[in-house]
């Protein structure tokens, strides 16, 4: 077995992590006084902290913050899982996220689940085992291992980017069926021939399509592209779809996308198509993206704070983790169509 070797002047390391112990022996005091220089340097004579500091700066020595925590209970690690960081959507919401909770001293630690529940399901198992104070998951919809595993690890719990009655502890979003009605109403003031929806299948999208198809309920049929489109759909994917809607059938039609990136693709087939725009095809998309007021014409599409979503979660999160139960339940956050020029 290895055995580690130190230098006290160098401060070198044969072998393994260096420990509290060992800044102790090199710095000539009790692993007591290395703690209190740690956590409470108050309490340490400034001479003795000055000391301390140095070895520990000398020898690259990292707390053990799981040990020290393991005493507390806490391991001031927050995990978050989201579908994917690639994407707008969510890479401003992990911002809000993470802000918050660095200036209340707590470390995000973070999960990608690819759209995927069983995958969701092994970074919940894996991230129970570590421990953290408390976990955000994207969305409602999880297996049943998934939320037994919840509310056995007796953690405070947000769900974000979705609406629900009955969250497993705190939600903070919104309701995407009700996304799909209100594009349906404003298309339907249109009086377009023809609707359709283009975009992915992730349990979001698909809720924003069915409350789409709600909406226009008793007036026209949604139509949908022959082709699966990829989660998360991508330019191409808008374009491609849109290309099959405009080959398959005539007349003024109006099209709701499942992100701007989607619509800005069906955007570009349209143009290349000789199209006009809104008066042949209107073009709706979902998040209000950087460049959406940019596209040409600008793009019609719906406005959600993404980043007000990470910083609301985060805001809940720390108030179940300080006690207050006062924020347990649904917290709802708004969306708005931006009216541009592509209807």
């Amino acid at each position: 077995m290895a055995r580690r070797t130190t230098d006290k002047q160098a401060g070198t390391w044969s072998s393994g992590p260096v420990t509290l112990a060992d800044v102790a022996k090199l710095s000539g005091v009790s692993p007591v006084t290395v703690s209190r220089v740690i956590n409470t340097p108050d309490l340490v004579k400034p001479k003795t902290l000055e000391a301390v500091r140095q070895v520990i700066e000398r020898t690259g020595y990292v707390p053990n913050l799981l040990a020290g925590g393991l005493a507390s209970k806490k391991t001031k690690l927050v995990a978050a899982i989201v579908p994917s960081v690639a994407s707008t959507m969510f890479a401003e919401t992990i911002e809000g996220l993470n802000a918050e909770l660095v200036a209340s001293d707590y470390q995000l630690l973070l999960g990608l689940s690819g759209y995927e529940p069983g995958r969701e399901l092994e970074l919940i198992r894996t991230i129970l085992a570590r421990r953290p104070d408390g976990i955000i998951l994207t969305g409602i919809s999880h297996l049943k291992q998934s939320r037994a595993m919840l509310m056995g690890a007796g953690m405070p719990i947000v769900e974000i980017w979705d609406s629900t009655p009955s969250p497993l502890d705190t939600a903070v979003g919104f309701s995407h069926a009700a996304v799909g009605r209100l594009v349906a109403a404003h298309l339907l003031q249109k009086g377009y021939d023809r609707y359709a929806q283009i975009g992915a299948n992730d349990p979001r999208a698909t809720d924003r399509r069915s409350g789409f198809a709600e909406g226009l309920h008793g007036v026209a049929e949604v139509e949908l592209p022959a082709t699966p489109t990829n989660t998360p759909a991508s330019f191409s994917d808008g374009r491609r779809a849109m290309a099959e809607l405009l080959d398959k059938g005539s007349g003024r039609i109006a099209v709701f996308c499942s992100s701007d990136v989607v619509a800005h693709g069906a955007l570009a087939e349209a143009h290349s198509r000789g199209c006009r725009i809104p008066e042949d095809v209107a073009v709706v998309g979902f998040g209000d993206f950087e460049f959406a007021a940019s596209t040409f014409p600008p793009l019609t599409t719906v406005r959600v704070d993404r980043r007000a979503i990470g910083t609301i979660a985060a805001q809940a999160m720390l108030a179940r983790l300080a006690g207050d139960h006062s924020q347990n339940g649904m917290i709802e956050v708004g969306f708005e169509i931006m009216r541009r020029s592509t209807t």
